[in-house]
């Protein structure tokens, strides 16, 4: 069991869910938290210099096509208000 203290907590913290429960929603959360840090990283590897603007565009555009695919998959029409 991981450390809470520990550095994969500081590297890749998680919210708590809010909300109506239900498995579709809480395995969305976790991909909207997970895209969320994903883009950080992007953001600040292209603000360093490390990816040029295009790369980290690229990048992020890929991952809000598996996000939105992640979406259709797991939720209804009625839960698109989250």
């Amino acid at each position: 069991m991981p450390d809470p203290t520990g550095k994969d907590e500081f590297l890749y913290p998680t919210g708590r869910f809010y909300g109506d429960f239900s498995p579709e929603k809480l395995l969305f959360d976790a991909n909207l938290q997970e895209f969320s840090h994903r883009v950080t990283i992007i953001c600040a590897l292209e603000n360093g210099g490390k990816i040029p603007p295009i790369e980290a565009y690229k990048q992020i555009k890929l991952l809000w096509k598996q996000l939105k695919v992640s979406k259709n998959n797991l939720l209804t029409d009625d839960e698109d208000e989250l």
